[in-house]
C-alpha cells in the first residue's frame, strides 16, 4: 500500500530494509512533518497547541498544554538524536513555549499541578524532554525561567496521583527536580517505584493498577517510565534499573508476536489513539541494552508499525494525528482524550535517541515471528493466547484474562477488554449502539426483550500451550447464568467449548470477529454456519459444531467500527435454552482464505458425555478433550 502523497518520504532502501524499505531518514521525515504541522495551531507564545477536534473533559487550556507537552517529547527525541543539529526554530519554539507556560503573567500559563490533575501527565513528558535536551534547552534557559519551571514541577512534591501508571509521572518529574538540584521528595520517588512492584504479574507483565488491567500501557508506561527514570537518576538508580531491564527483556521475548505482517498491532485495550506508541518498549529495549531482539527485528517491527499507519493516512493530510485508529473514530477514545492526546504516539520515536550508526539503524531487517511461520504463544500472566498465521499475516489474541475491572465489585464490560478475541486485522464494535447489542467476540444469554448478558469480570482458569479457559457470570435483568469457555487452537482455527448454566427459556448467541471496511461486507450462511467477508478478502466465520440451532445469521452495522463505516459479524444461535447445564461447541475463524465452514462442520465430530466431557475429533484424526 503506497504512502499518501501529502507525506513526502525519502526513497526506500530495499537492501537494508527488505521488509519495509524504511531507514532512519524516514523516521526523521515523519517526525519533522508531525512537528511542523502543529505550528499553525500554536498560541502566540507557543506554550499551547490548540488542535482541532473534540475537546477532552479537562478543557481547552489543558488540551493546549497536552499539545505542547506531548509534542515536546517528540521534539526532544528529534533534537537529542541529532545532537542538537536540527532546525533552530524547533528548539526556539519549545524553549519559548516553556518560558511562557510557566510564566503566570504570559497569558498562556499552564495551570498549577494539583492532586490527580491532568497536569501531572503532561509534566512528566516535559520533565523527560528537558532531561533529554538539557544541553540545548535547560542549560540555556535564563535562571529565572529555570526557577519558574522548578516551581511548576514542584507541584508534584507531596501530592497524590491516581493509583496506576500515574505514579510514575511523579517519579520521573521529581527525579528531574533532583537532577537540577531542586527540592523534591525522595520518599515520593521510592513510594512510586515500590508501588509498581505490587502490580508485577511475572514473565515481564504488569497490570496497570490493581485488578487485571493488561493492555499496551504495560509497554508504553509501566516498562517505559522506570527506565526513563533510570536515565535521569544515573548511578544511584542502577540497582532498581537492573530489575527493570530484566523484566523488559522478558516482556520483549514474546512482544513481537502481537504484530501482524502488515505492521498492525493487535487492536485491544484503551487509548488506542496513541497508535505507534506501541513500539516504545521495543526501542527502550535497545536503548537500555536489555533487548532479546536482534537489531534488524527491532527496526523491522517499529518501522512496519509506523509505516502501517502512514499508509492509511496517519498523520493525515494536515500532518495531524486524529482521534481514532486510522481516521477520526471517537468511540475508540475515552472522555479524557482531547485533540492532542494522540501525541503520546511520540513515545514511538524513542529510537531516534539511538545514534545513526547503532545496529538498530544499520543492520538488515529481519522478519517478524508471523512472517516465519504459524505461531502459538501462551501468556499466562494476562491470560492470553496469541495465534499468528503466516499465510495471511494475521495475529489473533484470545482473551481469558484482561477485563479492566477493579478487584472488588460486580465490574463493567468494555468492548476493548471484554471480547473473547481481538486481532491485528479487526477492531471490536465499539459505538454506543453496537456496545449495547454486544454481538461480536461474545457469547451471551438473551433475555425476553433481547437484552444480552455481559462478560464483565473474567475469572481465568488455565492458559498454556494452545489452550486457555475462563468463566464469567452472565447476568440478565431477571436472572443470571454462568458461562465457562475453553479456547483450543488448531491450525488456523479456534475451537470454543462453552459450558453454560442458564435459566430455562433464554436464548444463547455467539458472535465471531467483526470485519469492517469502506464497503458493505458480503455475507453467506447455511445450516449452522455463517461468514462475513470484506471487499479486500478478510473473512470472519463461525460454525456450530454442537449445541447450536441451524439458523446462523450475519449481523450488520454502520459507523460502529474503527476500521471502517460498514461492519458485519457472523453469529450462532440457540432459540430456547432447556435450563440447567448445556454444552456448545463453536469453530471461529478469521482468515484471508476462502472459509469452508460447511466442510469443516462435516469433517469435525463432537462427542459429549453425560458429565459434560467434550471430545472433538479433527479432520487430521487428532482429538481434543475438554473436561467439565
Amino acid at each position: 500500500m503506497p504512502t499518501p502523497p501529502y507525506l513526502p518520504l525519502p526513497p526506500t532502501d530495499r537492501v537494508r530494509s527488505p521488509r519495509t524499505g524504511w531507514t532512519r531518514a524516514h523516521w526523521e521525515a515523519v517526525a519533522d512533518r508531525m512537528l511542523d504541522a502543529l505550528v499553525p495551531y500554536a498560541t502566540p507564545g507557543f506554550a499551547q497547541y490548540r488542535l482541532p477536534g473534540r475537546g477532552s473533559w479537562s478543557g481547552v487550556v489543558l488540551d493546549g498544554l497536552e499539545g505542547y507537552a506531548r509534542s515536546f517529547l517528540l521534539a526532544s527525541f528529534r533534537m537529542a538524536g541529532a545532537a542538537g543539529d536540527v532546525d533552530p526554530r524547533l528548539t526556539e519554539r519549545y524553549a519559548r513555549g516553556l518560558t511562557n507556560g510557566v510564566d503566570q503573567a504570559s497569558g498562556e500559563a499552564w495551570p498549577r499541578i494539583t492532586d490527580c490533575s491532568q497536569q501531572m501527565v503532561e509534566a512528566a513528558s516535559i520533565a523527560v524532554g528537558l532531561h533529554e535536551t538539557r544541553p540545548w534547552i535547560w542549560d540555556r534557559l535564563d535562571p529565572r525561567v529555570q526557577e519558574r519551571v522548578v516551581d511548576w514541577l514542584s507541584g508534584f512534591v507531596g501530592h497524590r496521583t491516581w493509583d496506576n501508571n500515574w505514579r510514575l509521572f511523579q517519579v520521573v518529574s521529581e527525579e528531574f527536580l533532583a537532577s537540577v538540584g531542586a527540592p523534591h521528595s525522595r520518599q515520593d520517588i521510592d513510594d512510586g517505584l515500590d508501588r509498581i512492584e505490587g502490580w508485577y504479574a511475572g514473565d515481564g507483565w504488569y497490570t496497570d493498577g490493581d485488578g487485571r488491567n493488561f493492555d499496551y500501557y504495560v509497554g508504553w508506561a509501566l516498562h517505559l517510565y522506570p527506565l526513563l527514570w533510570s536515565r535521569i537518576a544515573g548511578p544511584h538508580g542502577e540497582e532498581r534499573a537492573k530489575v527493570y531491564r530484566e523484566r523488559l527483556h522478558a516482556f520483549l521475548t514474546t512482544y513481537p508476536h502481537f504484530f501482524g505482517s502488515d505492521g498492525a498491532p493487535v487492536h485491544q485495550g484503551r487509548s488506542l489513539a496513541y497508535r505507534f506508541a506501541a513500539v516504545a518498549p521495543v526501542w527502550m529495549g535497545a536503548l537500555a541494552d536489555c533487548t532479546p531482539l536482534a537489531p534488524g527485528l527491532t527496526r523491522r517491527l517499529a518501522s512496519g508499525t509506523v509505516r502501517h499507519f502512514a499508509e492509511r493516512g496517519v498523520p493525515d493530510e494536515r500532518g495531524l494525528l486524529p482521534l481514532g485508529w486510522y481516521g477520526t473514530f471517537l468511540p475508540a477514545t475515552q472522555p479524557y482524550s482531547g485533540p492532542a492526546s494522540p501525541y503520546w504516539a511520540s513515545k514511538g520515536f524513542l529510537g531516534l535517541l539511538l545514534p545513526p550508526d547503532h545496529p538498530v539503524w544499520t543492520a538488515r531487517e529481519e522478519p517478524l515471528p508471523v512472517e516465519e511461520g504459524d505461531r502459538y504463544t501462551a501468556l499466562p500472566a494476562p491470560g492470553w493466547l496469541l495465534h499468528g498465521t503466516q499465510h495471511d499475516g494475521i495475529v489473533r489474541l484470545v482473551n481469558h484474562g484482561s477485563d479492566h475491572n477493579p478487584p472488588e465489585g460486580e465490574g463493567a464490560d468494555d468492548p476493548h477488554y471484554a471480547k473473547l478475541g481481538y486481532s491485528s486485522a479487526t477492531a471490536p464494535e465499539s459505538a454506543p449502539h453496537a456496545f449495547t447489542r454486544a454481538v461480536d467476540g461474545h457469547i451471551a444469554l438473551l433475555g425476553p426483550d433481547g437484552t444480552p448478558s455481559r462478560r464483565t469480570r473474567i475469572h481465568p482458569l488455565t492458559c498454556e500451550d494452545r489452550r486457555a479457559s475462563s468463566w464469567h457470570t452472565a447476568r440478565l435483568p431477571d436472572g443470571e447464568g454462568t458461562i465457562r469457555t475453553t479456547s483450543l487452537l488448531h491450525g488456523p482455527w479456534e475451537l470454543r467449548v462453552h459450558h453454560v448454566e442458564a435459566p430455562r427459556g433464554v436464548r444463547v448467541r455467539e458472535g465471531g470477529y467483526a470485519v469492517a471496511g469502506r464497503m458493505r461486507p458480503a455475507a453467506a450462511r447455511g445450516a449452522g454456519w455463517a461468514t462475513a467477508t470484506t471487499a479486500d478478502g478478510l473473512s470472519s466465520a463461525v460454525a456450530g459444531l454442537y449445541g447450536w440451532d441451524a439458523n446462523a445469521s450475519v449481523e450488520r452495522d454502520v459507523q460502529s467500527n474503527a476500521l471502517g463505516p460498514h461492519s458485519a459479524v457472523p453469529c450462532l444461535h440457540l432459540a430456547d435454552h432447556p435450563g440447567g447445564r448445556t454444552v456448545h461447541v463453536s469453530l471461529v475463524a478469521l482468515t484471508r482464505d476462502v472459509p469452508e465452514p460447511q466442510a469443516l462442520r462435516e469433517a469435525i465430530t463432537v462427542a459429549v458425555d453425560e458429565e459434560g466431557t467434550v471430545v472433538v475429533t479433527l479432520p487430521d484424526g487428532g482429538s481434543l478433550r475438554v473436561d467439565p
